[in-house]
């Protein structure tokens, strides 16, 4: 699962396995290793991983499919804008999809 998502992640930030690994201070090659499934990262990388994308290190390993966005610092009218956003891209998903 961590190697599907952190890949389907990296692609959707239009990032090569270069620049992600320019991000996080490490080669191509283990960037490589890690979306093939071949090995994991260390718990101090993972929330590193998790940082960069923001997202959770549950969602990354695969223990949870809720995406989370961080609005802190946003006022209650542009959550609640942003909240409205969200239900009209997931009604159009589900009138696509229906």
């Amino acid at each position: 699962m961590f190697h599907e998502r952190i890949k389907a992640l990296r692609n959707a930030l239009g990032l090569n396995q270069v620049e992600f690994g320019k991000r996080l201070n490490v080669s191509k090659q283990c960037i490589s290793n890690w979306e093939n499934g071949n090995i994991m990262p260390s718990v101090d990388m993972l929330i590193r991983i998790a940082g960069e994308f923001s997202v959770s290190a549950d969602f990354l390993l695969g223990l949870s499919a809720q995406h989370t966005l961080d609005v802190s610092g946003l006022t209650d009218e542009q959550i609640l804008h942003l909240q409205n956003v969200v239900n009209d891209m997931k009604r159009l998903q589900s009138a696509e999809t229906g």
